[in-house]
C-alpha cells in the first residue's frame, strides 16, 4: 500500500466502470485524485465522496476531454486545484459499433474525437506542466482491439490503435524530460456494460479467453497503479495487454 503517496493523478472518464476502478485503486495506493465525468452526474458526486473516505484530497470536474479548449481549461483548473499532476490517465471512450457499410460519418467522428483525439488535447495541455516539474507519468488506456482489429468496430480500432502510436511517439518526444507515456490494453473486461448482456452470449467470450474468465476492472487498474508509479521507472512508450491471454 501507499505505491502513489504524495502523487497527483488526473483520470478522465472516472464515474464508473474501468475509469472508477482506477480512480479508487489510486486513492487506496494515496495519491490524490481529480477525475472527469460528463453526462453521469450524481455518480460523479458519489465517487468524489467515497475517493475522499480513503484521506485523500478528491475532486470531480464535468469536462469533455474531446473539446481542445475545455481540455486546456480542465489541465489549468486541476494545477490549480491540487498543485501540479503527477499522472494523467487517459480513460474516457465510447463504442458506436456497427458494420462499416452501415457507419455513419457521426458514428465514425465520434468515437475518433472521444476516444483519439481527447488523448491529444489533454497531453498537448498537461505538457508543459510536466516539462516544468521533470517528471510525470501518461497512461493512455487502449485495447485489445487496437492491436487485432474487430469486425464491426473500425471506428473504435482505428481509435485505439491511433492510441499506441501517439503513446510510443509522446515517450519519444519527452523522455528526455523524465516524462513517461504508456498505453494499458483491456481485452475483454467485465463492468456495468457487460452485466446487461445475454449471460450465455458473455459466457461464450469467457470460454475463447486462455483464462476462462473475463478480467474485472480491478485488474485493469493495478496495471495503472504499477504505470503511475516509481515501480515503472524506467517503461515507457509500451502498451501493456491485461487480457487473460486472449491475444498475445
Amino acid at each position: 500500500m501507499g505505491l502513489l503517496t504524495g502523487k497527483k493523478a488526473l483520470i478522465t472518464g472516472a464515474s464508473k466502470g474501468i475509469g472508477r476502478a482506477i480512480a479508487i485503486r489510486f486513492a487506496q495506493e494515496g495519491a490524490d485524485v481529480a477525475f472527469t465525468f460528463l453526462s453521469s452526474v450524481e455518480k460523479g458526486q458519489e465517487l468524489e465522496k467515497e475517493l475522499a473516505a480513503f484521506g485523500i484530497k478528491a475532486k470531480g470536474f464535468r469536462s469533455d476531454a474531446s473539446d481542445f479548449q475545455a481540455a486546456e481549461q480542465l489541465i489549468n483548473d486541476v494545477v490549480t486545484e491540487f498543485g501540479g499532476i503527477d499522472i494523467l490517465v487517459n480513460n474516457a471512450g465510447i463504442t458506436r459499433d456497427n458494420l462499416l457499410m452501415r457507419m455513419t460519418e457521426e458514428n465514425w467522428d465520434e468515437v475518433i474525437n472521444t476516444n483519439l483525439k481527447s488523448c491529444f488535447n489533454t497531453v498537448k495541455a498537461i505538457t508543459r506542466t510536466m516539462m516544468k516539474a521533470k517528471a510525470g507519468s501518461i497512461i493512455n488506456i487502449t485495447s485489445v482491439v487496437g492491436l487485432k482489429g474487430n469486425a464491426g468496430q473500425a471506428n473504435y480500432a482505428a481509435s485505439k490503435a491511433g492510441i499506441i502510436g501517439f503513446t510510443k511517439s509522446v515517450a519519444l518526444e519527452l523522455g528526455s524530460r523524465n516524462i513517461r507515456c504508456n498505453a494499458v490494453a483491456p481485452g475483454f473486461i467485465e463492468t456495468e456494460m457487460t452485466a446487461v448482456l445475454d449471460e450465455k452470449t458473455v459466457q461464450g467470450w469467457r470460454d475463447a479467453i486462455p483464462m476462462k474468465r473475463g478480467g474485472q476492472p480491478e485488474e485493469v487498474a493495478d496495471a495503472c497503479v504499477f504505470l503511475g508509479s516509481d515501480m515503472s521507472s524506467y517503461i515507457s512508450g509500451q502498451a501493456l495487454q491485461v487480457n487473460g491471454a486472449m491475444y498475445t
